[in-house]
């Protein structure tokens, strides 16, 4: 609650002497110095993606190719190709996608249907499902998650020689959930 600085005596003798109360601080108009407020921790997802990112909505439904300069989040549905080089792809809950996916990043919480090409990572979530061939660097498929096709890990270096360094097929299915057959 605010308090003036000098509050009214209440004393009925104004001539007689008291004494002084020791003198409060208060807040100075004219020095006011207004730090920016901490902002709180950002979701996981945040940190990574520190430029701005396209929605498809949950009614949207595009048929044709997707291509751009920014990440992308798909909550709606997409056929075609999706070509986003140097950028994220995440293929939200509601998230439908028939297509090729060639990005930087690709983050599946939803249904994927095609063949996915990222330069650094792809993540499939716990309620993800892909359907495809997966060739990427680093790969991270979580307990629950739905992959069915091949997986192809790329070294860096790779990538500018053309060779590969490894190949492994994955088939997992509700039948035999975690199924693996690797190939060198």
């Amino acid at each position: 609650m605010w308090k003036p600085a000098n509050p009214p005596s209440n004393n009925p003798n104004p001539n007689a002497k008291t004494t002084p109360e020791p003198e409060k601080p208060t807040m100075s108009t004219s020095q006011n110095t207004f730090s920016e407020p901490t902002p709180a921790a950002a979701p996981r997802n945040a940190i990574l993606n520190n430029q701005e990112q396209a929605t498809i909505g949950k009614s949207l439904v595009i048929k044709g190719e997707v291509t751009g300069s920014e990440s992308l989040y798909i909550d709606g549905r997409v056929e075609g190709t999706i070509h986003l080089p140097g950028n994220r792809v995440t293929v939200g809950r509601n998230g439908q996608v028939q297509a090729n996916i060639n990005a930087r990043e690709v983050v599946v919480l939803g249904k994927v249907k095609g063949n996915l090409t990222a330069s650094d990572r792809v993540d499939i979530r716990n309620e993800g499902s892909l359907t495809g061939d997966v060739v990427c660097q680093r790969i991270s498929i979580e307990d629950g998650a739905y992959f069915k096709g091949g997986i192809d890990i790329r070294k860096p270096t790779a990538k500018e020689t053309g060779a590969t360094n490894g190949a492994a097929k994955v088939e997992t299915t509700p039948e035999t959930p975690r199924a693996v057959t690797a190939t060198a």
